[in-house]
């Protein structure tokens, strides 16, 4: 799953600089082992609410990455008819209630998720994700508050890559620990190696059974990296090319190939036809989305009434 993230976000920058993208593109290479980390270990019916880099979390949660392409580059077999784009991305069959535009926008919306399913009595759970920017929004604090006080089955996971937008996060944002957000509201806040997927997939399972029997949110704080920039076309002046390369020295898909080889689960040989396979369907994504149509008023029209 983080080679499909992986290969998909790197195909959707070149498509990006080639034109074919309306609008822009946030790519979350790097932080793949958040998104599949902890969406491995939902059901279908689970719900997540995702932010402007979304596109890994919707791959990791069932989506189809030719449908997903489609949908970015505006086409009407995309998900939504090529009429959301890369931040409005809507996938009701796999739970996935969108990326967002609005920076913690889908926080509210797994909430009320998380409500609705409790009300139901349907065992179902919903994860937020957000950026480090989002912790200083205002409805960070609310949605965590209501989630405690009605011990909603919600995981709040931040996926800290130290910047908003542009902006360092230590820049913008007070206090000596993000994870006083979350204990602040007595709920459980564990801080988390985000580039490696078995130390996410660790936190995230003992969150996950918390929500589902009943005993309400949680606060997982990932600390990981977007090796691109804010945007596909952002030249990322504000790093400092020490520490990207420190960083990129962390890449969590060579870190668990490495595991993988050492504890023999995997040989070479095995690791190299998954990424030929990968590679395969992400091409085949990518030639799918080219060749499907633009939508048209009439589709747009079927939509609104049908």
């Amino acid at each position: 799953m983080m080679l499909l993230i992986r290969y998909f976000e790197e195909q959707v920058r070149s498509l990006s600089q080639g034109g074919l993208v309306p609008g822009l593109v946030h790519l979350c290479a790097g932080q793949e082992a958040t998104n599949a980390g902890t969406c491995m270990h939902l059901r279908k019916d689970d719900y997540i609410a995702s932010h402007h880099r979304g596109h890994g979390h919707c791959l990791a949660k069932g989506a189809r990455p030719h449908l997903l392409m489609a949908e970015i580059l505006g086409r009407q077999t995309g998900y939504c008819g090529g009429r959301s784009g890369s931040m409005h991305i809507f996938d009701r069959e796999n739970g996935n209630l969108g990326t967002n535009g609005i920076v913690g926008g889908g926080i509210p919306l797994a909430a009320g998720a998380a409500l609705s399913a409790k009300a139901r009595g349907t065992e179902q759970i919903a994860v937020a994700y957000f950026g480090d920017g989002a912790l200083n929004q205002g409805l960070v604090p609310e949605c965590m508050n209501m989630a405690a006080i009605w011990s909603l089955p919600v995981v709040f996971v931040c996926e800290n890559n130290g910047f908003g937008e542009f902006t360092a996060t230590e820049d913008v944002t007070a206090g000596q620990s993000l994870l006083s957000r979350g204990q602040v509201y007595d709920i459980p806040s564990v801080e988390v190696d985000g580039m490696d997927v078995l130390a996410v997939s660790a936190a995230f399972v003992e969150a996950r059974d918390r929500a589902r029997r009943g005993g309400g949110p949680s606060f997982l704080l990932c600390n990981t990296y977007r090796f691109g920039g804010h945007h596909a076309g952002d030249r990322q002046d504000y790093k400092s090319e020490e520490d990207a390369r420190l960083w990129r020295d962390r890449d969590p898909i060579p870190k668990l190939a490495m595991h993988l080889k050492a504890a023999e689960i995997a040989s070479p040989a095995v690791l190299q036809d998954i990424e030929a396979s990968v590679e395969e369907e992400i091409q085949a994504a990518v030639q799918f989305a080219k060749a499907s149509p633009a939508p048209e008023s009439l589709d747009l029209r079927v939509q609104l009434h049908g």
